[in-house]
């Protein structure tokens, strides 16, 4: 039996997230469907980061068992056949048996694309959060800074299963501009996330460049652990998991 590792890019419009769900479509399910198929054998894939729905990813990293006799480029072609379009295998290699997609994992790379013309555009409303308003990115990138580092995320998130602290640590968080699109980027990084606290940051920062926060309200809420000081939750289809970093690449 060989352990295999993939690097899965999806969009997610269509799907109630990653992990299987009774009777919802999931990016799990499109997988362990097509792996079945093509492997004659069920199969269970196991993901990096359990993204929610409507959240997409250009490098969520998957790991799954199977036979395959055949070389490994054959495997990821036919898995592809058989997914949905909206799903595609971009790398398949094999494993070391001690590699865990979820466990191995050192760090993931977020981005949060945020779209601010006066008018919304039909093409980006998948992909991106629009935001008619003019916004103070200085700020933003002054209360980002403070999330920087090791804290009790509590007041941006809720603890993802079994793992029930609430303390994560970011390894960098900026904002990019690009006037030309009139389009706004925020990349995060961090050892570890909690359930919607990407979204919850990117919210509170966007509440900070309209002036309804102030970079340093974000640092005392974050330090206060309470809900209540933050901003809301972002819509999930401007969010996309773009790398998982391991030891070993």
């Amino acid at each position: 039996m060989l352990k295999f590792r993939a690097i899965v890019e999806y969009d997610g419009t269509a799907y109630h997230g990653w992990q299987l769900q009774k009777g919802l479509p999931t990016v799990q399910g499109a997988m362990e469907t097509a792996l079945a198929r093509i492997l004659q054998t069920p199969t269970r894939v196991h993901g990096a980061g359990r993204t929610d729905a409507g959240v997409h990813a250009t490098g969520q990293v998957a790991h799954f068992l199977g036979q395959w006799p055949h070389p490994v480029s054959k495997l990821q072609t036919g898995c592809n056949a058989l997914l949905p379009r909206d799903i595609v295998i971009r790398g398949l290699e094999i494993a070391e048996d001690h590699f865990h997609a979820r466990h191995s994992a050192r760090s993931k790379t977020y981005a949060y694309r945020v779209s601010c013309g006066v008018h919304p555009s039909p093409l980006k409303r998948l992909y991106s959060w629009h935001v008619p308003f003019q916004l103070d990115v200085d700020a933003m990138a002054q209360a980002a800074g403070y999330l920087i580092g090791s804290h009790d995320f509590g007041a941006f998130g809720s603890p993802t299963d079994g793992t029930p602290a609430t303390v994560r640590e970011i390894l960098h968080a900026r904002w990019e501009e690009n006037p030309d699109e009139q389009e706004l980027l925020f990349t995060i990084a961090g050892t570890g996330f909690l359930r919607y606290m990407v979204r919850t940051i990117v919210g509170t920062l966007i509440m900070v460049g309209r002036g309804r926060l102030t970079p340093t309200e974000v640092r005392l809420a974050l330090r206060s652990l309470d809900r209540t000081r933050v901003g809301p939750t972002a819509p999930p289809n401007g969010l996309c998991l773009v790398s998982v970093k391991y030891n070993d690449k």
